[in-house]
């Protein structure tokens, strides 16, 4: 028997094509032959992921990520990402261990005082975070929380020495 949240989710998509990106909110979905049975096509809507439509046409800035041991990596950084992602993307040893959920502390960044000035005032829940953090400075923010804006360019980040993780053997979780 089918009941109506059923018959939604087969009309719903029964609608896309397969291989089709679904975007919402932040998140992409795409949509892959072994998830979705085939249906037909004829309700088809062409749907594409915001981000892949904007790369075209993104502004991007320079900053400079000190490490641990005080080497600077250069990096092209996309407007409008955060510290996290740009991080990640560049192999950049910046934990990151909730996932962006602003349940941990491993994505403390240290910044400059005229970057952090231009800032928004931290969240409460950033700023709870940033209490846990290893070597905070008045100018910590958590990663995940800072857009990257025109105004960074040339900017420096700085990794503190250590971080604070959960787990017990050092453990560090894999990029998405």
């Amino acid at each position: 028997m089918i009941n109506h949240s059923n018959r939604f989710c087969r009309t719903f998509l029964s609608s896309f094509s397969l291989g089709t990106k679904l975007s919402l909110s932040k998140h992409t979905f795409p949509f892959a032959k072994s998830f979705i049975p085939a249906f037909s096509n004829k309700n088809s809507f062409a749907f594409s992921s915001a981000k892949d439509s904007a790369s075209s046409d993104a502004e991007y800035v320079n900053l400079i990520f000190i490490n641990k041991d005080k080497s600077e990596v250069p990096v092209k950084a996309k407007v409008g990402d955060n510290l996290l992602e740009i991080a990640h993307q560049n192999d950049i040893d910046l934990e990151g261990a909730c996932d962006q959920s602003l349940a941990c502390s491993t994505c403390h960044v240290i910044l400059d005082s005229d970057i952090y000035d231009k800032l928004p005032i931290a969240k409460p829940e950033e700023e709870d975070m940033l209490d846990l953090a290893y070597g905070l400075t008045e100018t910590s923010r958590l990663g995940c929380q800072v857009v990257v804006s025109k105004e960074f360019e040339g900017a420096k980040i700085t990794l503190p020495r250590a971080t604070r993780n959960m787990y017990v053997d050092g453990h560090k979780p894999k990029h998405h």
